[in-house]
């Protein structure tokens, strides 16, 4: 027969022990081993999550559409988000401050003269009646106090908003830098794709 084996009271208490400490620092390893990929996916999340920003892409160049853009812009910014304005093709009209011919090609020629001078003189959408449609509009917006295009634009600005001229559409449209509005930015694509990519909301207008 085998030798008996007596463990003592204070023994077995200091065993009992040891596996006790084993097994709570294990469960405490995978604990934190946990925590380190909920904060991993938390810092992931952190960064893709998009900015408090709006981003526009203006396209269309009649009075009610601009003025949608521009109500958009200023509100938004006005609730504190970060606004850029992307300007392409017809919408580079709300920029406008000038028209110019001297040093452009035929071609170039030709689309300044049917581009309106500026926001100030641009068409409606509909009900344009060959011009009479935005006085017709100018006249009831003065009469209920709101902002006229041009002041909303000029508001905009005011605000900081972020306002980028397409140089493809320039090029197309012959449009030059002289004609447009101080103070404001240039780029293409990549620069639109960049601050949409950050925004909470994306508008095409």
């Amino acid at each position: 027969m085998g030798d008996n084996i007596t463990i003592s009271q204070s023994e077995l208490i200091a065993l009992v022990n040891q596996l006790v400490d084993q097994k709570v620092n294990a469960r405490l390893a995978d604990v934190e081993a946990s925590l380190k990929s909920i904060q991993g996916t938390v810092g992931t999340l952190s960064e893709n999550c998009p900015e408090d920003r709006a981003t526009l892409v203006v396209f269309s160049g009649e009075m009610d559409t601009l003025f949608a853009a521009f109500t958009i812009a200023v509100g938004a910014a006005s609730m504190g988000m970060e606004v850029s304005m992307f300007f392409t093709f017809w919408g580079l009209t709300a920029l406008r401050k000038d028209k110019t011919f001297s040093g452009k090609a035929v071609g170039e020629k030709m689309v300044a003269m049917m581009l309106p001078n500026g926001p100030h003189a641009v068409p409606t959408s509909r009900m344009n009646m060959a011009g009479m449609g935005p006085l017709f509009f100018k006249y009831l917006m003065a009469q209920r106090n709101i902002e006229s295009l041009p002041n909303m634009i000029a508001l905009a600005q005011e605000l900081g908003i972020k306002m980028v001229a397409c140089e493809m559409s320039m090029g197309v449209m012959g449009v030059t830098r002289a004609e447009l509005l101080d103070d404001i930015d240039y780029g293409g694509v990549a620069t639109y794709l960049g601050d949409a990519a950050k925004s909470k909301i994306t508008l095409f207008v």
